[in-house]
C-alpha cells in the first residue's frame, strides 16, 4: 500500500475511533482490548496507530514489566485487575494473559525485522533477551501458540488473528475490526464557538517572562 493511501485510510479510521471514544465516554462503558503477538509482529505500531489521535485519558495502553516474586505467586489475573478500565475508559493490554498469539508474522518477515533492529540505533532497544530466545525457538513458540488456541479459542471468547507481514494493512485491518466488534453510535456534539476576547489587553503577557530562563532556540 502506498504511503498516501495508507495515511488517508488511517485518518478515516482514526476519526471513527474518536467517535467511538465519544460513545464510550457518553455511556460510561468499560472496554478491554488484549493484544498479543510474536516478537516483531507489530504490536507496538498497531497500538500506537489506535491511540495516537484519541485522548490518553480514555484510551490507555498497559504494558506491565516482568512479575515480581510476590506477583508470581498470585493468580495471574491479579496483576491486571488494578489496571482495568473505569467507566468511560478503554484499556489496551500489550502482551497480557497469554503468550505470543494474535498478531501473526511470518518467519521470513520476522527475520527481516530483527535484522533491521540490529542495525538501527533507534530500534535496538526492542531486542531483549526474550526476543533473541524466541528467534531460536520459533518452532516451540508455534507449537505453544497452537496449543493455546486449542484450549482458549471459544465461540464465547474467540481470538482474532491479524496477519501482519504487511504492517500498514495489519494496522488498518485491526482498527477496522476493533470498530466492528464494539457497538457504538455517533454522539451529537454542538459545534464549539470561541468567545470573543476583550479588544484591549488587561495584562502584559510578555512582561511576566522578562528575565526568565528560556530553552535555547537551536532550531
Amino acid at each position: 500500500m502506498k504511503g498516501k493511501e495508507y495515511d488517508l485510510k488511517l485518518k478515516e479510521l482514526q476519526t471513527r475511533l474518536c467517535h467511538l471514544q465519544d460513545w464510550v465516554k457518553a455511556k460510561g462503558l468499560r472496554v478491554i482490548v488484549v493484544f498479543e503477538g510474536r516478537d516483531a509482529a507489530g504490536k507496538g505500531g498497531t497500538i500506537k496507530a489506535i491511540t495516537e489521535r484519541v485522548s490518553p485519558r480514555v484510551f490507555r495502553a498497559v504494558a506491565l514489566p516482568a512479575p515480581s516474586d510476590r506477583e508470581k505467586s498470585q493468580m495471574y489475573i491479579q496483576r491486571y485487575i488494578p489496571h482495568f478500565p473505569a467507566a468511560g475508559e478503554v484499556a489496551i493490554f500489550d502482551r497480557s494473559w497469554y503468550n505470543r498469539a494474535w498478531l501473526e508474522v511470518g518467519k521470513e518477515e520476522q527475520a527481516r525485522r530483527f535484522a533491521a533492529r540490529i542495525d538501527d540505533p533507534l530500534r535496538q532497544w526492542k531486542l531483549s533477551p526474550m526476543d533473541i530466545e524466541s528467534w531460536r525457538r520459533w518452532d516451540d513458540y508455534t507449537q505453544a501458540r497452537d496449543e493455546m488456541l486449542m484450549v482458549t479459542d471459544t465461540p464465547h471468547a474467540p481470538w482474532h488473528i491479524v496477519r501482519s507481514d504487511d504492517k500498514k494493512s495489519a494496522r488498518l485491518n485491526c482498527i477496522s475490526h476493533l470498530l466492528s466488534v464494539i457497538p457504538h453510535e455517533r454522539v451529537h456534539k454542538d459545534k464549539v464557538k470561541l468567545p470573543k476576547r476583550p479588544a484591549k489587553e488587561k495584562y502584559d503577557a510578555a512582561a511576566g517572562l522578562a528575565g526568565r530562563k528560556f530553552v535555547p532556540e537551536a532550531y
